[in-house]
């Protein structure tokens, strides 16, 4: 997964565990695209404090994350669901009775699966 989508997530998921003072700065370099100097200069701080900062908050959101394996259920739920639309959007097209029973019986299992993983 690509660097910035992955501390998007684990900001989604984890950046209100941050104090307001990390939130801020980490929320203009990862979200708001904003230059390490940018942020230094409108935090009075320096650059190399901007990184300092940016990396202790990517250790503590993937700690959390290895923790709580939230980003990972979700991304997991969402491949699932993802299948059971793929799944649905084939059963349309289907005349054959035991293809569209074999169809049904996977929506219900992969349905299955995710409720029981919570």
């Amino acid at each position: 997964m690509e660097k910035m989508v992955r501390q998007a997530l684990l900001y989604d998921f984890y950046g209100e565990l941050l104090t307001e003072h990390q939130k801020s700065i980490y929320a203009d370099i990862v979200l708001n695209d904003l230059s390490y100097s940018e942020v230094a200069r409108d935090e009075g701080i320096s650059r190399q404090g901007v990184y300092d900062l940016v990396k202790r908050c990517d250790r503590i959101l993937e700690e959390y994350e290895s923790k709580l394996l939230l980003v990972e259920k979700f991304l997991d739920t969402k491949e699932r669901v993802s299948r059971i639309h793929e799944l649905a959007t084939e059963l349309t097209a289907m005349t054959d009775r035991k293809e569209l029973a074999d169809k049904i019986q996977e929506i219900e299992q992969i349905s299955k699966d995710i409720y029981e993983s919570y």
